[in-house]
């Protein structure tokens, strides 16, 4: 026989036998996806990922604690926070209620150091005295001490005065006559009649100035009531000498100039002194003085009166153009505050050549008083 024998699968695809259908046929092979592409040199070379696991109930409630604590904090820092403030606004309203804590006109603790806070806390203290003489008239100024009218000021500037009217900063005007004077130290004590509830003057420690300290002065040049000027302290102990006496001054007797005249080291300024006269350790100042700033005040930056202006230095003899060069001196006010009990009790000067009696007005006799220093 020319047949040929082969192994079962040695048959060609095609060419194999097909089963008929019905009992004991063999399935059909199961459906494989398709072989994924090979994968090149870069894919075959990353590391595998590994994945993410898969986070159970117990550590989303881990994850939620620090979001609850970090809004507790928050919450906390604001409380504090608002009652921080709150509590800073309640001492900051406590200090403004109290103040500086300073008695008299002292400047309150926000004004301290300024012009402007020592104007406005002194200026009620300081005022303008006219007066009427036999020689004349003239203006100068002066220093409220006590709430009943005492007013301090210098001897020269009532000296011999046969009327005293007085101007308030406010305007109110009040007539007053002379308490006590004391020509040697050039200081005078006047009450003002009828007031009251007047605001009186800090007087300080002229010992604690020094050189460069800054003053302010308040008073009333040419009639300018309630002037203020600034400056320095220039020089303390500088000893002046002036007339015990306006109507004894040579200068005056012939109706010179405006100036008060003084001597320095043996030098005469703005005229003659004569030969009654006394001395004083001033307090030099470059603060602007004029002619009526005698007798008011010189005050430092704590709103306390150091001293007392009673002389200044101009180079002219001429009255209608006497004025301020930057040298003006003020009696301490240690001296003062060592006369008062003295001038209460008359003084040694006594109370001068004459008193105004009466009862408080406008004065509008007095009201065309002339100028001096």
């Amino acid at each position: 026989m020319t047949e040929s024998f082969r192994r079962d699968g040695e048959y060609p695809q095609e060419n194999r036998p097909t089963q008929s259908a019905g009992f004991g046929e063999y399935p059909p092979p199961p459906a494989y996806p398709p072989p994924a592409s090979a994968p090149g040199w870069h894919e075959a070379h990353r590391p595998p990922v590994e994945p993410a696991p898969v986070e159970g109930p117990a550590h989303a409630a881990r994850a939620k604690r620090p979001v609850a604590l970090l809004a507790a904090v928050a919450l906390a820092a604001a409380v504090i926070g608002g009652g921080t403030a709150a509590g800073v606004q309640q001492l900051l309203a406590g200090q403004d209620r109290s103040g500086g804590g300073i008695n008299g006109t002292n400047v309150s603790q926000s004004s301290t150091g300024t012009v402007s806070g020592v104007a406005e806390q002194v200026s009620p203290s300081v005022l303008r005295i006219d007066t009427r003489t036999g020689s004349g008239q003239g203006t100068g100024s002066g220093v409220v001490v006590t709430a009943d009218g005492e007013i301090v000021t210098n001897n020269h500037v009532v000296d011999g005065a046969t009327e005293i009217q007085v101007t308030m900063s406010d305007g109110k005007k009040y007539t007053a006559k002379t308490v006590g004077t004391d020509p040697d130290k050039d200081l005078a004590l006047i009450k003002l009649q009828g007031a009251s509830g007047l605001k009186p003057a800090k007087l300080g420690n002229s010992d604690h100035l020094k050189v460069g300290d800054q003053v302010v002065a308040i008073g009333s040049p040419d009639r300018l009531t309630g002037t203020v000027t600034s400056g320095i302290v220039s020089a303390l102990d500088r000893e002046v000498n002036v007339p015990k006496s306006e109507q004894q001054s040579p200068q005056r007797q012939r109706g010179g100039g405006g100036s008060w005249p003084f001597s320095y080291d043996g030098q005469q300024f703005n005229g003659n002194t004569g030969s009654n006269t006394t001395s004083y350790k001033a307090i030099q100042t470059d603060a602007s003085l004029n002619p009526g700033n005698s007798g008011g005040a010189l005050v430092n930056m704590n709103g306390e009166i150091v001293g007392m202006p009673s002389a200044i230095y101009s180079p002219s003899s001429d009255s209608s153009s006497a004025g301020s060069v930057g040298l003006g001196f003020a009696i301490p006010v240690n001296t003062i505050k060592a006369d008062l009990d003295a001038l209460r009790k008359g003084g040694p000067g006594g109370t001068g050549g004459g008193n105004s009696d009466g009862n408080s007005g406008n004065g509008s006799g007095i009201g065309g008083f002339g100028t001096s220093f």
